[in-house]
Parts: structure tokens; C-alpha cells; sequence
């Protein structure tokens, strides 16, 4: 299966012969003249940009390659594949852009927006820079084959357009073939890369033909003693075995014919690759793969597939468990196929494929075989379109690729979480994470050592906040100080420093081993500031830390200095030790808002108490749809749709009487709580404050601010209505991280 590389014609002058290229191009496929004229423009193009460049170093593919002779062969495999003409053009284009001898701006002047994208699309692939480190066994405390699982999941997540996988695929499909002629460790190295993520994901795209070819040629430099013999005793074997399928095809059209069935018969070759791995994993000698002897059916269609099955059947015994219905059920690349074996004539064990025309096309390629211009989709095509970029962004399975038959690994990467992202590491590893990780987890993710010392972290090369949501394809790099010093603000959920279960354990941990006399100090610190800012000064602090079960004070300001026990878990406890003493006492002692919905009612009226509500039989509204209140004279409020002619007559006659309302559950009740803030006074202040608030969805009952000019401070007041002490606590961290703040605490009733 492994290709012979086509020599592009070449001009008196030495230069490609781009015209000459074209007309041999165009018989690939039947390219449209737009087409082939904008692949002419991008090869003229690529040709100036070689041609600019005078002293440019040997390429690492091998003698006389230039980015115009990549591109084009690129532009080959693209086209047997069925690609648009974007694709083609950024294929032509992509390796000049890599080596920067074309801007991408100027491509996307001249070549629009799409063919730009890809290229954009396919560098960031190109961005994973795959090392196989032959001598370690481990990368980050991760098994080298581990790490080839991370970047191939990674590979799928990147791609928003099936055509950049594509792109790249054919890319390095050209540069396998290129290094032929290269040093063994330079094709050990591509046929690693080859190896591990392309050859697999060419699987996953479903495209049989570049998926073999990729193997084939992976297996040839990895393993060049194992490809030697299983090749030469292929060749031992060939004319035999070929006298045998010859004498079975006539059979096999003959017995078609009679069935009146406009079928193609052809022997099927087995790649080289796929014989040593059923060896490797059966265990068994050359002479024990039958299905050397193979032998592929294409009929119109399914009920013929069927048909021909019998057929087989009839003429020969099939062998029991060799038999496999993929057109039933599929593979999850899309595959589609009958497979059987029996023995055939001889006594010789022999492999049938019986599959349609169709499923032929789509199981060479894939993926392709599906392509629809976007645009032009019939709706039930764009359908099928989308379902396929979905599928190509989920990680299936991977352990066919990895050859482990570990049941543990099969079932965690079957249940797989698509919601996590990965990430590099200034060297070019892979790191998977969830998706809300921070830098500070990629520390603790890397070495419990790189967290503890972490003082900031870059991210694509520019200074970001410890408590930054990282995404997928970013390049973390952690600035660290010289001593251990985690914070103790890094345990604080409200600011959102550490999203991990891993990482949080380490801080824990490393404040727990820190000295108690420290933690005693820390923790009577961390306690005292809070119930100083929630307005709780009147607790037994003794009876407090029985209720956690402690044996004093000190063990309780130890564990809470120590991480053991959270600060929100010792409010919650005095908050039970209020409530038993005054059980009708709330711990926020004020009066609850009375936003409530009318019982046994599914319609929530914002702000206007328990008022009687009643659909309306005009528009009669379910929930769901959108709707509207109107107050109607002594039968409270009529609900309507928000799109009823009568609401909307309303809404234009009588709007003061039009108000809000929503269909859900009775909300939570919230108190009125005073909060006391005291800041330096600056332009923007006050908006900061309330769009805070805001954003933590609390309401504003009343506002108070006094004003010092000579000081430059200002002292507010601020009435909040609040749901709990959790809340409270949060909102106070939040205020107290504003710039100019001085203190934000709750007010304390005397």
C-alpha cells in the first residue's frame, strides 16, 4: 500500500512546470476552470515566494524540495479525496505561510477569507511540536504513550472545520514519502509523529487508503526488520496466491452474473502493517493470517449485499465468530461493510468483503465521501454535515491505536469528559485539564513543587492573573520564586484561584505540615476578620468548636489555619449554634423580601407580593412560552403570552398596568442586610461597586454615602438583599478585592 511518489514536471529553465502540472492535475478530478485558474494563481504565487528566498538552508524533507513542490503534492492527495478549491489553494499556500515566506494577510487579500482560515487552522495543529523521548520513560509523570493519547484528543478538540484535519493529514502524508532519503533518525522521528496521531485520526476520519499508506510507511522505518520479511514473504507467495484469487474472481462473476446482479469482483490486498499487528496480537505466525487471501464485492446495493452473502455461503462452509455485520452496525468511524470468512477452495481459508458502491467510496474516503459545499446544503445534507464535525470533535476509543487491551483504559477513555481542554507546556507537552482550570492548577497538575512556588504565570507569552480560565491550545508557563509559599487567599472559592481537587488537596496539605503555633496565629486571624466583616461578635467560641467536634479552641484555629476545616464550614456552624439558642431568631435578623408566587401557581410576579394570578383564555399560555402580566380591576393579574394582540393592544393603551413576570419556583427568601464600606474616594468608584453587585446578582434597596474632601475618603451604606451567609461572605471577599477599598463589612445592630 505504499505509494511511489509522482516527479513533477519540470520547465527548460529547471523551474516546475506549472501548466504541465495542471493538465495531469486536472485528470484527478473534473476541476472547474475558476478552480484550476485560482490553483494556478496560488502555485505562481508559491513559486515567486521559493524564488525570493536566495540562500535558504537545506529542507529538512530531503533535496530539491520546495514549498511550491509540497504544496503540490499536498494539492494531489486532496483531490483524490474531493476537496473544494479553498482547500486545494490552501494546500498549494500552507507550507510557504509556515515558513514564512508568504504573509498571511497577503493570502487572505488575494485568496479570501476561507483559505486564509484554514491556513490559520492547520498552524495551530502544526503548533504541537510531537517529541517521542526514546529515552525516558516518562514525560510529567505520564507514559510516553500516554502523552500521544493527550495530542491526538487535542488534535480533534482544535478543529472547528473537518477541512484543516484534512489539510494536515495530507501534509504529513507528503512528508513520510519526503524522508526516504533522509538520516534514520530524522524518519524515525516523522514516522513516530505518523505513528502515534496521524495514522490514527486518518482512522477516525474513516479514510482507508491514507490511513494504510500512513501505517505502511510508519512500520517501514520504526520497524524496518519485521517490514522486510513480512514483504519478502509476501513476494515468496505472490504468484500463487494469485493464481488462486484469479481462479476465484471468475467463479465469484460467474455466479453473479447468474444472479443477474451488476456487481465488481477484485482481490483485496492486505497491507503490511495490518499482518504484523494481527500477528503481534493473536500471537500467531505469518502462515496462520488467512486473510492474506481476501477478496472484495461492490453490488448497487444493500438487498444485493445480502443476496451475494448467500451466495458465498452456498458455494462455501464459513467459518463460526468470522463473521461481522457492519452495515448494521456500523463502526463509529462510519465503516459500513459485511465481512466473512470460509473456507474456500483447497480447504484454503479465505476473507470476503461484501459491501455497495457507495459504501466503497465512503470507506476509502471517509469523511470526504460526505462533503457538501456549505451553502449549498439541502437542509437534511447541512444536517449530516454538522453531525459529521461533531463526531470528528469526539475521542473515541483510542485504545484500537494504542494496542492495549487494558479494560480499565478502555472504560476511562469511553467515558471520556469532552469538557476539558488541553494545554502546553513551554516544551511542547501535552497537559489535560477541566475546562474552569487556572494556571495555578497547571502548576499543581505539572509538580506539587511548581505550585507551591508559583508567583505569577504567563499564557501565549503575556503576564495573566493566577485565577485566569486557560483554553484549549494555550501555551502555560509558570514563574516561580525560589522558596515555597502557597496563599492562603488560593483556598478562597469566591476568587476562583484553584478549580482542582488535586490542587486544593496540595495547598491543604502544605499549610496542614506548617507549624501549629503558625496555623493557631493564621487560622484566630482568618476567623476573627470574618465574623468581624459578617457582624458576628456575640458566639461562645468554645461551644463553637465542640460543635466541629474539637477539643479546644487552638485545635479549632489550627485545623481552619491548617485548610482542614473552611472558613464557610465554621459560619455555618455558628449559624446552627445561633439558631438553637434563638430559634426564631434568623441569623440575619431583618425581614425577608416578599417577592413570592400565589400558591399552588407556577407564575412568579417579580416584586409585588402574593397577589391572585389567572391565565389568560385568549392566548392561554403554558410554560415555557413567553409571557406578560397585566393588573387587571379586582381579579389581580392576568398572564398572557408575550405575543398576544390583546397584551400587546395593552401594552400600547394602558402601559403602566403591563409588568413583568415569569413562569418558575417560589425564590429563595432573601434578608436585608446593611453593608458598611469604607474606600479612598476615585473616578469610577461607585460604578465599580454596584456593577459588582450586579454581577452577583444582587439587588440594591438603598444607598448611602458620605463624602470626605479633605481626607478623600467616603464612607457608604449599602441595604443588599441577601440569601444567606455564603452569599454574604462572598460578596464581602469580592468588595474587599476592589481597588481603594478599605473595608467592606456588614453592619453590626447594637
Amino acid at each position: 500500500m505504499v505509494k511511489v511518489r509522482q516527479d513533477h514536471p519540470i520547465a527548460p529553465d529547471g523551474s516546475v512546470d506549472i501548466d504541465a502540472w495542471l493538465q495531469r492535475f486536472a485528470g484527478i478530478e473534473q476541476q472547474t476552470s475558476p478552480t484550476l485558474n485560482e490553483i494556478k494563481r496560488a502555485c505562481e504565487l508559491c513559486q515567486q515566494a521559493d524564488a525570493a528566498v536566495t540562500c535558504e538552508a537545506p529542507h529538512s524533507w530531503g533535496e530539491g524540495t520546495s514549498c511550491l513542490r509540497i504544496g503540490m503534492e499536498m494539492a494531489e492527495i486532496l483531490a483524490d479525496l474531493q476537496l473544494d478549491h479553498d482547500t486545494l489553494v490552501a494546500a498549494v499556500l500552507y507550507r510557504a505561510v509556515r515558513e514564512e515566506k508568504l504573509a498571511l494577510a497577503d493570502v487572505e487579500a488575494q485568496f479570501g477569507e476561507t483559505v486564509a482560515k484554514l491556513i490559520k487552522g492547520v498552524l495551530r495543529m502544526a503548533a504541537i511540536s510531537y517529541q517521542r523521548n526514546e529515552r525516558e520513560e516518562r514525560v510529567f509523570g505520564k507514559q510516553s504513550d500516554e502523552q500521544a493519547d493527550n495530542i491526538r484528543k487535542m488534535l480533534v478538540a482544535m478543529v472547528d472545520d473537518v477541512r484543516v484535519a484534512l489539510v494536515k493529514l495530507a501534509e504529513r502524508t507528503c512528508a513520510i514519502r519526503a524522508v526516504k532519503t533522509a538520516s534514520p533518525a530524522r524518519r524515525r522521528q516523522v514516522a513516530r509523529e505518523v505513528s502515534d496521531v496521524y495514522a490514527p485520526l486518518a482512522h477516525r476520519l474513516g479514510i482507508g487508503h491514507i490511513k494504510w499508506e500512513l501505517e505502511d510507511l510508519s512500520f517501514r522505518y520504526l520497524e524496518p526488520s519485521d517490514y522486510k520479511r513480512i514483504a519478502s514473504l509476501l513476494d515468496e507467495r505472490r504468484i500463487a496466491r494469485q493464481e488462486f484469487i484469479d481462479d476465484l474472481l471468475s467463479r465469484l462473476r460467474g455466479e453473479l452474473q447468474s444472479a443477474a446482479i451488476d456487481g465488481e469482483v477484485t482481490g483485496r490486498a492486505k497491507h503490511i502493517y495490518s499482518i504484523w499487528r494481527k500477528m503481534q496480537r493473536k500471537g500467531i505466525g505469518f502462515s496462520q493470517v488467512y486473510d492474506i487471501r481476501a477478496v472484495r464485492i461492490l453490488v448497487p446495493s444493500v438487498r444485493d449485499c445480502y443476496t451475494v452473502l448467500g451466495i458465498v455461503h452456498s458455494l462455501w462452509r464459513n467459518i463460526p465468530h468470522e463473521f461481522d455485520d457492519y452495515i448494521a452496525s456500523p463502526k463509529e468511524n462510519g465503516y459500513r461493510s459485511l465481512h466473512t470468512a470460509v473456507i474456500g477452495p483447497e480447504n484454503k481459508v479465505l476473507e470476503i468483503q461484501i459491501r455497495t458502491f457507495a459504501m466503497h467510496e465512503e470507506a476509502e474516503l471517509g469523511v470526504c465521501a460526505h462533503w457538501r459545499y456549505k451553502g449549498t446544503d439541502t437542509e437534511a445534507g447541512q444536517d449530516g454535515y454538522e453531525q459529521k464535525i461533531a463526531w470528528l470533535r469526539q475521542v473515541l476509543e483510542w485504545h484500537d491505536e494504542l494496542g492495549s487491551s487494558s479494560q480499565q483504559l478502555q472504560d476511562d477513555l469511553k467515558a471520556f469528559d469532552q469538557d476539558r481542554i488541553y494545554v502546553f507546556t513551554p516544551e511542547g507537552h501535552v497537559v489535560d485539564l477541566p475546562k474552569t482550570a487556572t494556571p495555578l492548577d497547571f502548576a499543581y497538575r505539572i509538580h506539587t513543587d511548581v505550585g507551591h512556588r508559583c508567583r505569577g504565570a504567563k499564557v501565549n507569552d503575556r503576564i495573566v492573573p493566577l485565577n485566569y480560565h486557560l483554553n484549549t491550545a494555550d501555551q502555560v508557563e509558570i514563574l516561580t520564586g525560589k522558596r515555597e509559599a502557597p496563599s492562603r487567599d488560593w483556598l478562597s472559592p469566591a476568587l476562583g484561584y484553584v478549580n482542582t481537587a488535586r490542587a486544593r488537596a496540595k495547598v491543604q496539605h502544605w499549610f496542614k505540615v506548617q507549624a501549629r503555633d503558625d496555623n493557631i496565629a493564621e487560622g484566630q486571624a482568618l476567623l476573627d476578620r470574618e465574623f468581624k466583616r459578617l457582624a458576628l461578635l456575640d458566639l461562645e467560641f468554645e461551644t463553637l468548636a465542640q460543635k466541629l467536634n474539637m477539643q479546644s479552641l487552638d485545635d479549632l484555629y489550627a485545623a481552619v489555619g491548617a485548610s482542614d476545616v473552611g472558613v464557610g464550614q465554621v459560619i455555618s456552624a455558628a449559624q446552627r449554634l445561633i439558631d438553637s439558642k434563638h430559634p426564631k431568631e434568623p441569623v440575619i435578623p431583618f425581614k425577608a423580601k416578599s417577592s413570592k408566587r400565589k400558591k399552588d401557581s407556577d407564575v412568579f410576579i417579580e416584586g409585588v407580593g402574593n397577589l391572585l394570578t389567572q391565565i389568560a383564555s385568549c392566548c392561554t399560555p403554558v410554560p415555557g412560552d413567553a409571557i406578560t402580566g397585566y393588573i387587571t380591576l379586582g381579579r389581580g393579574v392576568s398572564i398572557h403570552r408575550a405575543d398576544c394582540s390583546n397584551v400587546l393592544q395593552l401594552q400600547s393603551d394602558e402601559p403602566e398596568r403591563i409588568i413583568k413576570v415569569d413562569w418558575g419556583a417560589t425564590p429563595q427568601s432573601s434578608y436585608s442586610v446593611d453593608l458598611i464600606v469604607e474606600a479612598y474616594d476615585r473616578h469610577g468608584l461607585l460604578m465599580d461597586i454596584t456593577s459588582l453587585l450586579d454581577h452577583e446578582r444582587i439587588n440594591i434597596s438603598a444607598m448611602q454615602t458620605l463624602s470626605d474632601k479633605r481626607k478623600n475618603t467616603v464612607d457608604m451604606q449599602i441595604t443588599v438583599e441577601i440569601r444567606g451567609f455564603d452569599e454574604l461572605s462572598r460578596v464581602l471577599t469580592r468588595l474587599n478585592q476592589l481597588p481603594n477599598i478599605a473595608s467592606a463589612r456588614r453592619k453590626h445592630s447594637s
